[in-house]
């Protein structure tokens, strides 16, 4: 399943009241156009099914996707700089001067639209996924460039349309910190074998594990010294795994076996679209809320996260089952 490798998430505003008939209309303006011959980028929206033509949202079961497409123009650096010095030297041999910056500049760009009709086209394909009833927008990126870029979209065709990231009431770091040090994970998730650490001192020293087992005294010591995790390899409830960043960020996405059997509306269709948009949905419909109660529910607007660890593990645990006093159960509500 290939519809998501990596995850960017953003809260809805509930102003936001769009149907599906009006969001597809508004979209329209914006779908996709090929580059032209001197033309560096073009980006826009494509039909999420791969037919031509066909509509730019689908849905199913309610849940809606879309497709960003990015066409870039790339030219290796070194030819025109061969080509910018093969000009500058023409310019000094017929007029005995030498160009100064501002001009190499505008010879720079002159060169770069010239060889722009003979340079390679790059295609870059970014799946969206609105949950409208859950107000939750959803971004096939790995980094916040390229999600900044498809939701500037997004706000400027679709009427009222505005997001926020979700923020926890524990920072990430904050609760990796925790996890690896006790080695009690969330319940419903485990622990697997890569993560990064990173000093927050001057050093900013770096230590990456992969394919280690990370309860070991090593990890805890590195931890008491100061390191925080940036990045940690997770599993939820042996049916996705993934890797959780310090910016909440969920990279390296896979759905692991049975999850097709398992997930609702979930029956192979003719292309298998519609079983794929359904599978991944359905299990990161479950393993999102699951991942920010986590990390404490989400934060409030302007509530500061909690950093330290040991007020984070403290948030983030459940509710005491211990028994109340007999004057806290009859205290009135």
């Amino acid at each position: 399943m290939s519809l998501f490798k990596n995850l960017i998430v953003y809260r809805i505003e509930p102003a936001w009241s769009q149907d599906f008939v009006a969001a597809e209309e508004a979209l329209q303006p914006l779908r996709f156009a090929p580059c032209g011959a001197s033309q560096e980028k073009s980006v826009g929206w494509v039909p999420p099914r791969g037919e031509e033509h066909g509509p730019l949202i689908e849905s199913v079961d309610g849940q809606w996707v879309l497709e960003f497409m990015i066409e870039a123009k790339t030219l290796p650096g070194s030819v025109v700089r061969r080509k910018l010095d093969e000009r500058v030297a023409q310019i000094e041999a017929t007029t005995g001067r030498k160009p100064g910056k501002k001009e190499q500049k505008e010879l720079k760009e002159d060169i770069t639209r010239e060889l722009l009709p003979m340079a390679f086209s790059r295609h870059a394909r970014v799946t969206v996924w609105i949950d409208r009833e859950n107000r939750r927008l959803a971004v096939n990126a790995s980094n916040a460039a390229r999600a900044d870029e498809v939701v500037s979209s997004l706000v400027q065709a679709l009427s009222g349309f505005g997001v926020s990231l979700i923020h926890t009431r524990v920072e990430p770091a904050a609760a990796m910190s925790g996890w690896l040090h006790s080695q009690e994970p969330p319940a419903e998730f485990t622990i697997d074998r890569e993560c990064e650490l990173k000093a927050t001192d001057e050093s900013k020293a770096v230590v990456r594990y992969a394919k280690h087992a990370l309860d070991i005294d090593e990890v805890r010591q590195h931890i008491e010294n100061g390191k925080r995790p940036t990045r940690l390899a997770m599993t939820w409830d042996d049916r996705v795994s993934f890797e959780l960043t310090e910016g909440m960020q969920l990279r390296k996405l896979v759905f692991l076996e049975g999850t097709d059997k398992a997930a609702p509306g979930a029956d192979k269709k003719e292309d298998d679209f519609d079983a794929d948009v359904a599978i991944a949905t359905g299990e990161l419909g479950q393993l999102l809320p699951a991942l920010l109660e986590a990390l404490g529910g989400e934060q409030e607007i302007g509530a500061p996260a909690l950093a330290d660890a040991g007020a984070a593990a403290a948030a983030a645990a459940p509710a005491s089952s211990a028994p109340q006093s007999v004057e806290e159960e009859e205290a009135p509500f």
